[in-house]
């Protein structure tokens, strides 16, 4: 089933849980769903807003209650981690209304935050804040560039099996690369 027919299916709920596991994609097509008049673009929004708001808060908590857990650990030993939690100590509100709009940051950052001693007053704010405004950026273009999707998918559409076959044999490729190249290094 594609984003799209889980949308169409699920509606806002499929949004809510779709921002909050995934992110901009489903957002965006939640927009898109929207300018095909198969949800209400404020009810789009406020899904979004309220899913990745969710998650964050979760997250946040995650780290706040189990600093010491081993998941914690684990992403404390991400670059991810340690970029966060010096762009953090530079601009704690600032950065806490940005990290979901810096791509491989979305997950780490509410747990790094939930370490330090940012209280979760203020992060409850600026989250609700910075999640109702990247909802409506990103279901905005959605909305707003809809029917340039549907062009651009109507075009790639014939063009699908050779796209993925492409995609895949890529992946493949890089993968051998890699894969060699590691066994090259141990030798």
């Amino acid at each position: 089933m594609s984003i799209e027919q889980l949308i169409a299916h699920y509606g806002l709920a499929a949004l809510f849980v779709g921002a909050a596991v995934e992110g901009e994609t489903v957002v965006v097509a939640g927009g898109l769903a929207a300018h095909q008049g198969l949800l209400p673009l404020a009810g789009a929004m406020v899904a979004t807003g309220l899913g990745s708001f969710a998650a964050d808060q979760a997250w946040f908590a995650f780290g706040r209650r189990f600093r010491n857990h081993r998941w914690v650990k684990q992403a404390q030993a991400k670059p991810a981690f340690a970029k966060a939690m010096d762009w953090l100590e530079r601009w704690p509100v600032g950065f806490i209304f940005a990290f979901r709009f810096i791509y491989g940051f979305r997950t780490v950052s509410p747990i790094a935050i939930g370490t330090t001693k940012v209280p979760a007053k203020t992060f409850v704010i600026v989250n609700a804040i910075s999640a109702a405004v990247w909802a409506v950026i990103f279901t905005g273009i959605g909305y707003l560039f809809g029917n340039a999707f549907e062009k651009m998918i109507g075009k790639v559409k014939p063009h699908l099996p050779w796209l993925i076959g492409g995609l895949v044999l890529l992946g493949l490729s890089i993968a051998g690369v890699h894969w060699w190249r590691s066994r090259a290094q141990k030798a």
